[in-house]
């Protein structure tokens, strides 16, 4: 039974093992309902894995993965979908010869009497894509001719076809310029706002505490640091990130 005042998600002792190498050991995390918990950490240190079980992709070897107190098994990518975990990755699925609606509903098509319901597809998307608050004012426009910050844009509004009540958003920004950068940040922060938790994975601290509520550390697969984005410094965090300061490893 789910408990009203736990997380909505949490992971405790989460690991995951590959081969030999331990991608992820004995992690802890918890996103509540509006709240944006960023993942930062080098590369290598299990940010994409970590977001990957989130998302059903993989699955842990060891731990819990709970939404709401309840423990769950999200054994698939269906699974996390049906516990409303919606996941954009780098590489997000998006295809360039398809409209804006049809990159919105792909493989989610809406019917009405055996025939696509165009109408109501165009509906939604407009309301998706007004819930963030971009400005797209053409629906048939092919994706190909969209900024990269639009193009990102519509990879979110798709996560929100299913209503979802965790978002979670693989390095949005790399890449983007600094007018996209700031629109891709607004999108997180409407998400926020309407209530979703946000894991937000990113390498750039200034993106991170421009919208973060909290900056989780991962660093070799552990856990190695939780700051509180709005008073924790840059200096305190790379010391977490590079391994100048280290927490206690657990028993």
């Amino acid at each position: 039974m789910e408990t009203p005042t736990a997380p909505l998600l949490s992971l405790r002792r989460v690991s995951k093992v590959f081969g030999g190498v331990e991608a992820l050991v004995d992690v802890d995390l918890h996103v509540s309902a509006g709240e944006v918990v960023a993942l930062v950490g080098d590369n290598a240190a299990g940010k994409s894995t970590l977001a990957r079980l989130v998302a059903g992709v993989y699955q842990p070897d060891g731990g819990v993965v709970a939404m709401h107190g309840r423990a769950v098994n999200l054994s698939s990518t269906q699974a996390a979908f049906a516990q409303g975990i919606a996941t954009v990755f780098q590489e997000f699925a998006l295809v360039e010869e398809l409209d804006i609606t049809a990159n919105i509903f792909l493989g989610r098509e809406l019917e009405s009497g055996g025939l696509l319901d165009q109408p109501l597809m165009d509906e939604l998307a407009r309301r998706y894509l007004g819930r963030l608050n971009t400005r797209i004012p053409d629906l048939r426009v092919k994706l190909r001719k969209l900024s990269a910050g639009q193009r990102q844009c519509v990879a979110i509004a798709r996560t929100l076809v299913a209503e979802p009540r965790l978002v979670v958003l693989d390095e949005p920004t790399a890449s983007l310029s600094v007018a996209q950068t700031a629109e891709v940040l607004s999108y997180i922060e409407d998400l926020r706002d309407r209530g979703l938790g946000v894991i937000f994975i990113s390498h750039n601290l200034t993106d991170v505490r421009a919208v973060a509520d909290r900056v989780e550390v991962l660093r070799h697969g552990r856990l190695n640091g939780s700051f509180d984005a709005a008073t924790a410094s840059y200096d305190e965090i790379i010391a977490a990130i590079t391994g100048a300061t280290m927490l206690p490893r657990r028993p």
